[in-house]
């Protein structure tokens, strides 16, 4: 059978002695790669001690790979504690043999607070491209998937946190990346932080340098795969539709009786050059947001309050009945029924954008916030990764694209948005990006309060993970589309 060559980070910890031995004592292993900071001194003939301060830097990885003599190598991504499962090795070998993937990868068994728990990764897709992918803690190289990559696209990228990303957008060009559907390993979890807390990772300011790492290595990805667009854009087709107003808030909401007043309040106090209104969809709610709604809207001709027909609403379709509405103005502007606004000119401040460029979208800044409205970590999130030039191919990378978020009514009535409770936001503005400039707004226009009803606040494993495959759904949509276009010539 092919053998195996491992990488994996040094701990100070008691566990890195055990986890060592079961690659010393595998027949399988022929070489063990430690990359410390120095503290490592060695003691077995089939370890060897790689200087580094940073386990996925594209120097430590090249220098890494040309060492490797076996026919697969095994990247061990974290320090904690894990053990192999019954002839796990074997089994990762005899799939990646099969099914000649450039990389496997496997479930595994988490352990977390003393309690053990099945853990099931997703299937890595063509639009699996965001960096924070969850392939669990082991990755299986094929060393020729290797070879072949960098001898066409180069070798790992000189990036002191990225590389192995590189290394991973690289094999995927031309080899499939093959999850084992297998528990195939124990991992003791060390980031004990609820989904809701992990969520703004990438947009922390400290994390600057490492995000323009992952642009430079996913445009040259995207450029491998034909899937890279220019900073060329279409000017806007011409309106020639008539509007009720010239803006529109839209609220779609279901039993915020909590938080919806202090919403439809905040747009309420909006002070804005044209008429506008505010558009409420309530989802059928079955707590008191419904009469909450009668109420100020019998208060307000401002307010407008429509509940759909319809009882198979998302998000998504909520918006959809906002739009269509003979209510809606000219532009749409979004607000979350549990946030509010910052200040009373948020709406001019769209708007103008709006007016000064030829934009099929304006998206604006937030902090985020706690329900006394005290600010939390990490405050203000402005995406200024976003750039003019290649913003709509690095979104394909991230998860979010900010709020509040704005749209040309008349545009968004042609493409519609998908009928979801998540990610439909983040579907059609990559949609509209692929023809159209996308507006940004850097300074704080809306307030997200985070609180424990939020409903991405602690989500279940089986729901964040059916979360991460729709979005990567949309990736896939879109880039095979963007590749159309590109081989097409349209």
């Amino acid at each position: 059978m092919s053998l195996i060559s491992v990488a994996l980070p040094f701990s100070a910890q008691p566990h890195f002695e055990s986890t060592v031995l079961q690659f010393i004592e595998s027949p399988l292993v022929e070489r063990i790669f430690v990359v410390h900071g120095g503290q490592y001194a060695g003691g077995h003939r089939k370890c060897e001690g790689i200087l580094s301060s940073t386990l996925t830097s594209g120097k430590t990885l090249n220098g890494i790979l040309g060492k490797v003599q076996s026919d697969y190598f095994l990247f061990v991504s974290q320090s904690q504690e894990f053990q192999l499962g019954q002839a796990a090795l074997e089994r990762f070998l005899n799939i990646a043999h099969q099914t000649s993937a450039g990389i496997c990868y496997s479930d595994y068994i988490e352990v977390k607070n003393g309690i053990r728990s099945e853990h099931p990764v997703i299937d890595y897709q063509f639009g699996s491209i965001r960096d924070n992918f969850d392939f669990g803690a082991l990755l299986l190289f094929s060393m020729s998937a290797v070879r072949e990559a960098l001898s066409v696209h180069g070798a790992v990228a000189d990036a002191e946190a990225a590389g192995l990303y590189d290394l991973r957008l690289k094999v995927s060009v031309t080899h499939d990346i093959f999850r084992i559907q297998e528990f195939l390993y124990t991992k003791v979890e060390s980031d004990m932080r609820l989904t809701g807390e992990k969520l703004f990772d990438y947009v922390d300011p400290r994390n600057k340098s490492v995000q323009e790492e992952l642009e430079t290595v996913v445009t040259q990805h995207l450029k491998n795969v034909d899937v890279y667009l220019a900073p060329h854009f279409k000017p806007l087709p011409k309106s020639d539709g008539r509007f009720p107003v010239e803006a529109s808030v839209i609220i779609p909401v279901r039993n915020r009786e909590h938080t919806i007043a202090d919403a439809v309040n905040s747009v309420l106090q909006q002070e804005f050059d044209s008429p506008f209104n505010l558009i409420v969809v309530d989802n059928h709610s079955t707590d008191g947001t419904t009469n909450i709604l009668k109420e100020m809207g019998a208060r307000s001709p401002f307010l407008k309050h429509i509940i759909p027909s319809r009882h198979d609403l998302g998000i998504g379709g909520c918006w959809n009945e906002a739009i269509l509405s003979a209510h809606c103005g000219r532009y749409a502007i979004q607000l979350d029924s549990d946030d509010i606004y910052s200040g009373t000119s948020t709406i001019q401040k769209i708007v103008d954008f709006f007016r000064g460029g030829e934009y099929a979208m304006v998206i604006g800044s937030y902090k985020l916030v706690n329900m006394k409205l005290e600010e939390l970590p990490p405050g203000l999130i402005d995406h200024r990764e976003w750039t003019p030039e290649n913003g709509r191919n690095n979104a394909l990378r991230i998860n979010g694209l900010g709020a509040p978020r704005a749209f040309s009514t008349a545009l968004l009535r042609q493409v519609l948005l998908p009928n979801t409770s998540y990610g439909e936001d983040y579907a059609v503005a990559i949609q509209l990006s692929r023809h159209y400039q996308i507006g940004r707004i850097f300074e704080p226009l809306y307030l997200c309060r985070r609180w424990e009803g939020n409903t991405d606040a602690a989500l279940s494993l089986e729901r964040a993970n059916r979360n991460d495959v729709y979005k990567d759904k949309i990736r896939t949509i879109e880039m095979l589309a963007r590749q159309h276009m590109n081989r097409q010539g349209v």
